[in-house]
């Protein structure tokens, strides 16, 4: 054995095993497969500077030092979250020093590309226009919203994918028979149905699955690496889908949640509910956000929806978890099943446009409190009708919105619900204005 496979041995199966050519590399068939752009430009060696942006475990890191291998770049990375200006000027430095001695490009690799600050983006932007570096970023999150124009305008952004369980299995398969970066010399025994649970477990991240698999075939060392069910099950109990907090994930699955309950589909919007749960979401705010959702795409279609909610959110901080997940699970099901209308909100957003449009109206003398006798004798109050000494307790064309506005009708009720026996209520209350008319 020669002292730099001793020195493989001590570093975790995941880093041995990161591939080195594009015959090692699986999965992200969309960017890698034969014709596809970055495969092109990879096996030509025509790189740009570019952004990758993708879930844990997906391949960027290897990426760029692959991109960095197939143009003789030198590889220099750098983590956002420890990394400031003072680092940036100095891997520039040592670029523009290798660039005049060597005549050699520095790749420079940017994990957590999100996690730097204007200032911080900009100050490399210089020198990856006039190719003192090539850039490479990492990101977890949405480039549009993390990273500068300018910096996207001189980058291309390629989107990775989570690996399937399928290409995370041939990747543990090949870590398994690997007898010079793998596990091959302890030769582990692994059933196929294992290597399905590690990779559902991984939840698409090759880096992850390898230390499950490594985790585990340790652990059965004294069973010459025949690894059981229940050491299997003892080292991926208790992992957690994934689940960025506040990240581009998070709103995407609470999105996932809410369309599912418009769409009035129980059985996704359950799904969605404890996906978010298992990945380590606050019960709370999930509650929180079902309450908007009985408001806003339930309504009037069914009022308890909204009851329901509150309950549901009351239960949870009395109750904690486990137990209140299970009354925001009720609640999510019913808001699935409940008759849908989106009329409160509506009428709701337009309202609002009115008052930025129309301003601070005068409000009519007549529904204006008249408390004192000044503003009595200013007419306060003067004309006003009650409605409840009124047949049917209604007050035929009584105007109620300022002067200067037009007659409008936000609430639009639809014929859903409760909503219908609503609609067919003001129906006949405008029945009763058109006959105080004639």
């Amino acid at each position: 054995m020669n002292e730099t496979s001793v020195a493989d041995e001590f570093q975790p199966l995941a880093e041995r095993m990161r591939p080195t050519s594009l015959a090692q590399f699986f999965g992200q068939s969309h960017l890698m497969s034969a014709g596809k752009p970055l495969r092109v430009a990879l096996e030509k060696g025509q790189i740009h500077s570019m952004v990758f942006w993708g879930p844990p475990g997906t391949g960027k890191t290897t990426l760029a030092r692959m991109i960095a291998q197939h143009t003789g770049a030198e590889f220099i990375a750098l983590s956002a979250v420890l990394a400031g200006v003072k680092d940036i000027r100095a891997t520039v430095d040592i670029a523009q020093q290798r660039h005049a001695v060597e005549n050699r490009q520095t790749l420079l690799f940017v994990d957590e590309v999100h996690r730097f600050n204007k200032s911080q983006q900009d100050a490399f932007l210089p020198f990856v226009e006039d190719g003192t570096l090539l850039f490479v970023g990492a990101t977890t999150e949405n480039p549009s919203f993390e990273l500068n124009n300018a910096l996207l305008s001189r980058t291309r952004t390629y989107v990775l994918k989570r690996l399937t369980d399928e290409e995370l299995v041939i990747i543990m398969q090949v870590a398994i028979k690997d007898t010079d970066r793998g596990l091959g010399k302890l030769q582990p025994t692994l059933t196929e149905e294992q290597l399905q649970q590690i990779a559902q477990a991984a939840d698409g991240d090759a880096r992850r699955s390898l230390t499950l698999l490594e985790l585990a075939v340790e652990l059965s060392a004294d069973e010459d690496y025949k690894v059981s069910d229940t050491t299997l099950q003892n080292v991926i109990t208790g992992g957690l889908r994934r689940f960025d907090k506040g990240g581009e994930a998070f709103y995407d699955q609470i999105s996932a949640l809410h369309k599912s309950v418009r769409g009035s589909s129980p059985d996704a919007a359950l799904y969605w509910f404890t996906r978010m749960i298992d990945g380590g979401c606050d019960p709370l705010y999930i509650a929180r956000r079902v309450v908007r959702m009985a408001s806003e795409d339930i309504g009037n279609a069914d009022p308890r929806a909204l009851s329901i909610a509150l309950n549901a959110w009351d239960v949870q901080e009395r109750l904690g978890s486990p137990e209140g997940e299970l009354a925001i699970a009720q609640a999510v099901i019913y808001l699935a099943c409940a008759a849908k209308s989106n009329a409160v909100y509506s009428a709701f957003n337009t309202a609002m446009q009115d008052v930025k449009q129309y301003g601070s109206l005068e409000i009519p003398l007549h529904l204006r409190n008249a408390p004192t006798k000044l503003m009595k004798e200013l007419g306060y109050g003067k004309h006003y009708r009650y409605a409840h000494d009124e047949p049917d307790a209604y007050v035929p064309n009584e105007q109620y919105l300022p002067d200067d506005m037009p007659d409008v009708q936000y609430y639009q009720p639809v014929n859903r619900g409760l909503e219908t026996k609503i609609a067919e209520k003001l129906a006949w209350l405008r029945s009763l204005d058109k006959k105080a008319e004639n």
